[in-house]
């Protein structure tokens, strides 16, 4: 009953952090469109949601503020690259292609990570996830080629591109082993620590920042900035981050980031519906291999992922 009940809370969390997540695209591509750059979206939304969560990491840790310092190279990764890099580029992918679009080549992480323990273990890999590869593969191919309508910004492609990258790390900093530090003093931290790093970047002038302070049309009305920027700081980053690394200390980071392969449909839903922006059958044809071959490539794994314990054993030899 205990392990049913674990297993039902985390995939309970893990769809609160897919739908939470998925709204993020929808709701900062209004800002983006009024002036504000990629890294001053990110800054504010990851600093305000730190903030946010800090006082429930500090209940979480009970005074034992010595494990942020035994956790500090999993925090440190995870500030860095998941919260940092990852979220950069797809804010900067966003403002140059579909939200559909940059989500479906950023979901093509699981294909990464197949191409990286290959490359690591000069080991063919099993014929299910080679066939799941090729369909996701060619699934990109209709997403982003030549047959879809109008045309693709190479360099958004790019940043999507570079998103997927980030969300392979953060799937296999994910299967870290926690060192005491709970899911949401991680991710308090890590989003601080990702804001400070990358306001550092833009006092220098690495990242370019910009940002308005006026209204935003957002469902065919006019609201203040900080209306979308709250929801893309408290929902789609403080309630997601926070519930997806309980999600995943719960059910393992692949069961997890399968789930996660919802937020496509849910931010490509959000963006249709607040933002008129629609993928074109083509390009839902597309994400619908890139869908069946992450599958595909999952099933391989899944039959001996018998829990989140077991999982990080086998990912400490092998990427998830």
């Amino acid at each position: 009953m205990a392990i049913m009940s674990r297993a039902s809370s985390g995939l309970l969390l893990a769809i609160t952090s897919t739908i939470t997540f998925a709204l993020s695209g929808a709701f900062v591509k209004p800002l983006l469109e009024s002036g504000w750059t990629p890294g001053s979206a990110v800054i504010a939304r990851v600093l305000i949601a730190g903030v946010v969560l800090s006082p429930f990491a500090a209940v979480a840790l009970r005074g034992r503020w010595r494990t942020i310092w035994t956790g500090r190279r999993r925090i440190i990764g995870f500030g860095l690259i998941p919260v940092a890099a990852t979220q950069l580029a797809y804010f900067a992918a966003i403002a140059r292609i579909p939200i559909g679009m940059a989500l479906l080549i950023e979901y093509l992480a699981p294909v990464l990570l197949v191409l990286l323990a290959w490359a690591r273990t000069r080991s063919v890999p099993p014929a299910v996830v080679i066939v799941g590869s090729v369909l996701a593969l060619g699934g990109l191919v209709l997403v982003i080629g030549p047959g879809v309508a109008g045309p693709i910004d190479l360099l958004g492609v790019l940043f999507a591109a570079t998103a997927a990258i980030g969300l392979a790390a953060y799937f296999l900093i994910a299967a870290m082993p926690d060192d005491g530090v709970p899911p949401v003093a991680l991710a308090a931290s890590g989003l601080l620590l990702g804001g400070v790093a990358l306001l550092a970047l833009g006092l220098v002038g690495i990242v370019p920042l910009g940002a308005t302070f006026g209204t935003v049309d957002l469902l065919g009305a006019t609201v203040a900035w900080w209306i979308p920027l709250g929801v893309v700081a408290l929902l789609a980053t403080a309630v997601a981050y926070a519930t997806g690394i309980a999600a995943t200390t719960r059910l393992g980071s692949r069961l997890a980031s399968f789930v996660g392969l919802l937020e496509v449909a849910f931010a490509a839903l959000f963006a249709w519906i607040l933002l008129g922006e629609a993928l074109s059958p083509l390009q839902l044809l597309g994400g619908v291999l890139i869908i069946a071959g992450i599958a595909f490539v999952r099933a391989e794994r899944g039959a001996d992922a018998v829990s989140p314990e077991s999982e990080r054993v086998t990912t400490s030899a092998e990427p998830a």
